[in-house]
């Protein structure tokens, strides 16, 4: 370039040297940023102006430096929740269970969870005098055995025994695992802690069911909420294979009992029995008309009568 002036100008806060050609009325130079521990790209860029204030180090070229250097950093893939939880990888191993096949025991390690992809498992509790209750049922898309995630005590241990009713399949995914990933993703945090609120408020209404209604009561809103029948555009459905013996466990009442209101239940067309138990939208109807709990009535004032017969003259 005929009657410019080179020179060589080094800028240490930014690392970045400038090749400067200069001459009356116009200036052109080109800039080298160099290689940092952070980056492994290395570039040259060429400007063309007619001041200094182009130069590496100005607030022109930093924000031009911000753009190129956004422009070169990968993008962070979005993190797919279903695919964490439907897939195998580092930590996370797939179960398949049969029906009566044990997950886990109570009073084992409390080392991993586990979601449910699909079945339905049953929770039990054993007393220290060996009395069997059954807890809970869970269904496919939630989690079991969060008691491993919490922090004491230790060792920590299973507080209950899962068991699968109908064939399952099931995440197994490792404490490190999911303690890492509810940390990193709110995904997959928000979907954790809904499940987690979902089964608090179920058994605090199974409590408050267990505490003021009838056992034909809890016997019906259990067959309901195993069937789902509260569900928009299913008016029936069929509950997974269970024993008399699991139900009365469930709602606190004898064998004996359940089988009387299974079979009233069948006789007023609530459910069916064809190999297995069809629960009808009738029944959650008869529950909110509260012609259960008149049913009920009906048998204490009766049994009342009876027992305490009415003095006359």
């Amino acid at each position: 370039m005929p009657g410019a002036v080179v020179s060589l100008r080094y800028n240490q806060v930014t690392r970045q040297s400038a090749w400067i050609f200069d001459r009356p009325g116009y200036s052109q130079y080109f800039w080298l940023k160099y290689e940092t521990s952070e980056s492994s790209n290395t570039y040259i860029e060429s400007f063309m102006g007619n001041s200094v204030s182009h130069l590496p180090g100005s607030s022109h070229a930093k924000t031009a430096a911000g753009k190129r250097s956004s422009m070169l950093e990968p993008e962070k893939s979005k993190f797919d929740v279903e695919a964490f939880l439907t897939s195998t990888g580092l930590g996370r191993t797939l179960v398949q269970l049969k029906p009566k096949q044990i997950l886990f025991s109570q009073g084992g390690p409390a080392d991993s969870i586990f979601y449910l992809r699909k079945g339905r498992v049953k929770l039990t509790v054993v007393s220290h005098v060996g009395k069997e209750a059954t807890v809970a049922i869970v269904s496919d898309g939630e989690f079991i055995g969060e008691e491993s995630l919490q922090a004491a005590p230790r060792p920590r241990l299973r507080t209950a025994t899962a068991t699968a009713i109908t064939a399952c399949s099931a995440l197994k995914v490792s404490r490190d695992a999911m303690v890492r990933a509810l940390n990193e993703e709110h995904a997959l945090s928000d979907l954790f802690l809904k499940s987690l609120l979902k089964r608090s408020i179920r058994f605090q209404a199974d409590l408050v069911d267990q505490l003021f209604n009838s056992s034909e009561m809890r016997l019906a809103r259990l067959l309901l909420l195993m069937a789902d029948s509260g569900t928009p555009g299913e008016p029936k459905q069929f509950i997974p294979r269970i024993t008399q013996e699991t139900l009365a466990d469930m709602i606190g009442t004898t064998r004996s009992r359940v089988s009387l209101f299974m079979n009233r239940f069948r006789k007023l067309g609530y459910i069916e029995y064809r190999g297995r138990i069809r629960v009808h939208r009738s029944l959650l109807d008869a529950m909110l008309r509260g012609e259960l709990i008149q049913h009920d009535s009906e048998r204490s004032t009766d049994s009342s009568t009876r027992r305490f017969p009415s003095k006359r003259g």
